[in-house]
């Protein structure tokens, strides 16, 4: 398979469709250990989710989307949207996994006049590992991944901060994250070449940068395979990216609501 290969329109379709699903791997497994992750069973989620898209180049407009939504895990692997995760096992309280994701972040040209003779930016896939530990005041983790698909050769780190607290029938999940993005990845998508740029478009070169994010996840059990859920949450960039003259964003607002039955 070549990776390099920008997806077709069909299948950027459909790995954009699935990507919503990450927004109830929290909610449909937060009721503690018991389940698809401690024994051979296999438990799928079909839902359908509303999610508004903001990008953070200039020009490019807001989307609104209804898509579908698909979960699905039992002892070994977990797919939630659009990432794969092996799991590997414990080593005391902590979990260990694979991830393959797909990171659906790049542009092209035609996209707004700011991005006009820019070289496409391709989007891709990414590999890595995770690290688990649930705490009594929140479930941490650390995430590392690589662009496997050889376009920005660059590397991401993540330290992830959530906790859910039941109040009956509701659940509600404050989070915070720190993304780290190095250079190279930086770089690809956020840079100007010199031979890319104009006169209201400098050249820049970017180093690595740290996005914070913060959020808050609600689900509602309607029944108990069934749930309503809503994610609220805002990444602010770094001064790397949002310096960039490609961006006219300072941090970028997510919202995102749906419906999910699990089988």
């Amino acid at each position: 398979m070549n990776l390099n290969r920008t997806p077709s329109p069909p299948v950027t379709a459909l790995l954009t469709l699935a990507a919503c699903a990450v927004l109830v791997h929290g909610p449909a497994h937060a009721d503690g250990p018991s389940g698809p992750a401690g024994d051979d069973k296999s438990q799928w989620g079909l839902g359908l989710a509303v999610m508004s898209e903001a990008s953070p180049y200039r020009g490019v407009d807001n989307k609104t989307r209804v898509l579908p939504v698909i979960t699905f895990e039992n002892r070994w692997v977990r797919f939630f949207g659009p990432s794969l995760e092996l799991k590997l096992g414990q080593a005391g309280p902590a979990h260990f996994s694979l991830l393959a994701t797909y990171s659906d972040n790049g542009y092209k040209p035609g996209d707004s006049t700011t991005l006009a003779g820019m070289a496409e930016r391709k989007s891709g896939f990414w590999l890595g590992a995770r690290a688990a530990l649930p705490t009594e005041w929140a479930n941490l983790s650390a995430t590392w991944s690589a662009d496997a698909s050889g376009n920005s050769k660059g590397q991401r780190f993540s330290l992830s901060a959530e906790r859910r607290f039941a109040l009956g029938d509701v659940g509600i999940s404050p989070r915070l994250s720190a993304h780290w993005t190095d250079s190279k990845a930086t770089q690809y998508y956020y840079g100007v070449d010199p031979g890319e740029a104009t006169a209201s478009r400098p050249a820049y070169r970017p180093g690595a940068s740290v996005d914070t994010e913060v959020g808050l996840r609600l689900d509602y059990r309607l029944a108990p395979q069934q749930m309503l859920f809503a994610d609220l949450g805002v990444r602010a960039y770094g001064s790397e990216v949002k310096n960039s003259p490609l961006v006219d964003r300072s941090s970028l607002p997510e919202v995102r609501m749906g419906y999910l039955y699990r089988f």
